[in-house]
C-alpha cells in the first residue's frame, strides 16, 4: 500500500477525525473508502446484487426460516 499525503484546514482535518470516531473508526480508513468510491474500484450494488443472486443459487437451509435474532446475530 502506498502512502499519500494531503493538506487541509487543521479545523476541517479535526472535525473529519472527530466524525471518524464517532463512526468508530480512523480519518485514514474513511479517506481509504473515499478513495475507492472515487476510483471507482468499489464493487457497485448492482455488482453486489449479483454475487448475491450466485450465494442464493448454492446456499442451502434445508427449508429452514432463520428467526429474527438469527440473522441479525454478529
Amino acid at each position: 500500500m502506498k502512502n499519500v499525503t494531503f493538506s487541509a484546514d487543521e479545523k476541517v482535518i479535526e472535525a473529519a477525525r472527530a466524525r471518524a470516531r464517532a463512526r468508530q473508526t480512523t480519518l485514514n480508513e474513511e479517506f481509504r473508502r473515499w478513495l475507492e468510491d472515487y476510483a471507482g474500484t468499489r464493487r457497485s450494488a448492482d455488482d453486489v446484487m449479483a454475487w448475491l443472486d450466485e450465494v442464493v443459487k448454492v446456499a442451502h437451509t434445508g427449508g429452514r426460516k432463520f428467526t429474527r435474532d438469527e440473522m441479525n446475530e454478529r
